[in-house]
């Protein structure tokens, strides 16, 4: 179905008219005369000229100008009514990117690899299942910065996700003022449900804000925290003299627990992936406020096909007045 964004625009046609019935032609002098030797050449060019027959150029200008009004009245193609579905959540991320992220206590298929790229794998998957909600991505090391503003277009918060590296926001954990820095993108939403998602494998050691105020200023605004603790107790490593286990980084399981409570949140403990994959399934669960649908028509422009019609006909006709001017 074709929709003209500015229908008005077809008012414009009936200017050659206005101009060709008030417009005065040119007259020429009937006292100016050429005195030439022989007319022999200006009858060629006269009866070249008439090649194109008056009623006939005069047609294919109109079509040339009903061309660009078609253009300039923006035609678009609409199609069929498309159903957009809304839970009426926003929804923040906030993944630790401090060097203890780097040890590797996870197993993916068998194999030991970093927490990083665990829960990468693990949380792109729960992002890409979010649809309908807003979701943005928040990454904190020693300081919080935000990736992803919220957004419907998760696949661009996953491929966000996944460009992540350790050390990318400094070396230490600025845990409060990663949840003050989701306070402040969360505070103005006018969705009635608000969550964010902290995921750390340590403790608060930096950052102008405690992980304590930050839960008070989230709870004032009623924005739920679930905080995800990450990392096994003892490390696994390698040796000439085989494998051994070292203590991992401390975790502070006590203020975890402390900003889950005071937002209304839950805390989880992932000691490896398969409990990381079964806390993003549990929370994946969580009861939505389903909001009425967005409907929309998907449009596309097409104006581009009219004006390049008429453009194609300018040239046209320019060039076979050039070809006949040629050849006389």
């Amino acid at each position: 179905m074709i929709e003209f964004a500015w229908p008005y625009a077809f008012l414009l046609m009936i200017v050659p008219f206005l101009v060709y019935k008030f417009v005065p032609a040119t007259h020429f002098k009937d006292n100016v005369a050429l005195l030439v030797p022989e007319l022999n050449d200006f009858f060629a060019f006269h009866n070249s000229s008439q090649k194109i027959p008056s009623k006939f150029k005069k047609g294919f200008l109109f079509l040339i100008w009903f061309a660009l009004i078609f253009a300039a009245a923006r035609p678009q193609w609409t199609g069929n009514m498309v159903e957009i579905p809304r839970s009426g959540r926003d929804l923040m991320l906030a993944v630790d990117l401090s060097g203890s992220m780097q040890i590797k206590d996870f197993k993916i298929k068998g194999q030991l690899t970093d927490r990083l790229t665990a829960l990468k794998l693990i949380a792109s998957d729960f992002i890409e299942r979010r649809k309908g909600d807003r979701v943005g991505l928040i990454v904190f090391g020693s300081q919080a910065y935000l990736q992803a503003p919220l957004t419907f277009d998760v696949t661009t918060v996953k491929q966000l996700l996944m460009e992540t590296a350790v050390g990318l926001a400094g070396q230490e954990t600025a845990m409060g003022d990663a949840i003050g820095l989701a306070v402040k993108q969360l505070r103005n939403s006018p969705q009635p449900s608000r969550v964010l998602i902290l995921i750390t494998d340590g403790i608060n050691n930096t950052g102008e804000l405690k992980p304590e105020k930050a839960a008070e200023l989230a709870s004032h605004e009623k924005l739920k925290i679930h905080t995800i603790a990450i990392g096994s107790d003892q490390q696994q490593y390698q040796s000439l003299f085989g494998r051994g286990m070292l203590m991992a980084g401390e975790i502070d399981e006590k203020t975890l627990k402390l900003v889950a409570e005071k937002t209304g949140g839950s805390y989880f403990r992932a000691y490896n992936t398969d409990e990381l994959v079964k806390i993003y399934q549990h929370i994946d669960k969580l009861e939505k406020r389903d909001q009425a649908n967005i409907f929309y028509r998907p449009t596309i422009e097409i104006y581009y096909l009219a004006l390049a019609a008429a453009l194609a006909g300018i040239a046209l006709l320019m060039g076979y007045e050039c070809i006949i001017r040629r050849q006389t």
